[in-house]
């Protein structure tokens, strides 16, 4: 049994994450068994002692991450390599915990785009309200002037009135103005809100906005008892193309991954950048055997070119992706069914990349 696993007669025991102790009389004791958990886990498979891989692993073996601790048993239990790619494999279950603060400021911005909607139908409802009383005073400013004639008094309240008009002028264009200003605003804050959900490098739509979609196909191939996949699509050795090409040819393999997959998004097929190397597609009235079938002509397509480091003129070869598939309704929630195609795209990569899998086959 591996070092990292807990240590214990019972192979059931031994199948368990390491807890974390609370009393202070065992605390050092529990920092330090948390340690050699940590420390083992990274020595026995092989893994570099990096922030990131320091960060997983604290999560697991602390408890602060019950799924990935769960996941890390499973596999060992499985008798399954547990390497790097593996575990950068995990990290999209480490970006989870941004779910929160995109909830926030989605939130902030719907508070900021009603306050805004607020503030212009007040505006205009101001706007109104004084034109009308400037009109009124205007008409009862041009009745009191057929009367100026008779008395000092009146032509006094003639040339008040007349002021009062030329100030509730004013008023009314100062109104339009921060009515004009509240508009360009709402403009401003529905460009940013697009911004934010579009990916530059390839001018797919992000991680952020692929959520929105799933949840809304979700609800609606629920609603009408219809077919839904998802699929993980992720460039394969491409460390390596960075490595020895440079970030430069790394940015355009994933524009043109990107683009291959724009072909067959439509209304019913919708593709995003999830991040890195990875793409995501979400195919709806599709088996997962149609899905795949989708995936592999594009897989194709791809891997019939010829790359070229632009810099230096240097061959880089053919370049493919590895995708595993799900059926989302195979799952209790999207989430779930997320992590199913991603497991799938690993058994993919662990089979010789270049290649499309399909989860539970």
């Amino acid at each position: 049994m591996f070092k990292f696993l807990a240590r214990s007669s019972s192979p059931a025991a031994e199948c368990q994450p390491p807890q974390p102790d609370s009393g202070p009389a065992v605390g050092q004791f529990a920092r330090r068994e948390l340690l050699d958990s940590i420390s083992s886990f990274l020595l026995d498979h092989d893994l570099d002692v990096t922030p990131g891989n320091l960060a997983l692993a604290h999560a697991a073996f602390s408890g602060a991450n019950l799924e990935l601790g769960r996941r890390i048993t499973a596999r060992a239990i499985a008798g399954e390599k547990i390497d790097q790619p593996w575990l950068d494999r995990q990290l999209p279950t480490r970006a989870e915990a941004e779910d929160d603060s995109r909830a926030e400021i989605d939130a902030l911005m719907n508070r900021l785009d009603s306050s805004i909607s607020q503030f212009s139908a007040a505006t205009t409802r101001a706007q109104g309200t004084t034109a009308a009383y400037g009109e009124s005073l205007s008409e009862t400013a041009d009745e009191m002037a057929s009367l100026a004639a008779s008395g000092g008094v009146v032509a006094n309240l003639v040339d008040i009135t007349r002021a009062m008009i030329e100030r509730t002028r004013e008023i009314e264009q100062e109104m339009k103005k921060s009515s004009q200003e509240a508009d360009g605003l709402r403009q401003s804050l529905e460009r940013a809100r697009r911004d934010a959900e579009i990916d530059h490098l390839t001018g797919l739509p992000n991680r952020r906005a692929f959520e929105g979609v799933l949840e809304r196909e979700y609800r609606e191939a629920q609603r009408e008892i219809d077919l839904l996949s998802v699929a993980f699509c992720d460039i394969d050795h491409f460390k390596k193309v960075n490595d020895v090409h440079g970030h430069e040819t790394g940015d355009r393999v994933i524009q043109a991954i990107g683009q291959v997959l724009a072909r067959i998004s439509d209304d019913r097929c919708h593709v995003a950048r999830h991040g890195g190397e990875e793409f995501v597609v979400l195919i709806r009235g599709r088996s997962v055997d149609d899905a795949k079938a989708m995936l592999d002509d594009a897989r194709e397509q791809l891997a019939d070119r010829r790359f070229v480091n632009r810099a230096t003129d240097e061959p880089i070869g053919r370049i493919t992706f590895s995708a595993g598939v799900a059926d989302v309704f195979a799952s209790s929630e999207p989430r779930d069914a997320l992590r199913a195609a991603d497991e799938a795209l690993y058994r993919a990569k662990a089979e010789g990349r270049n290649r499309i899998c399909i989860a539970g086959r």
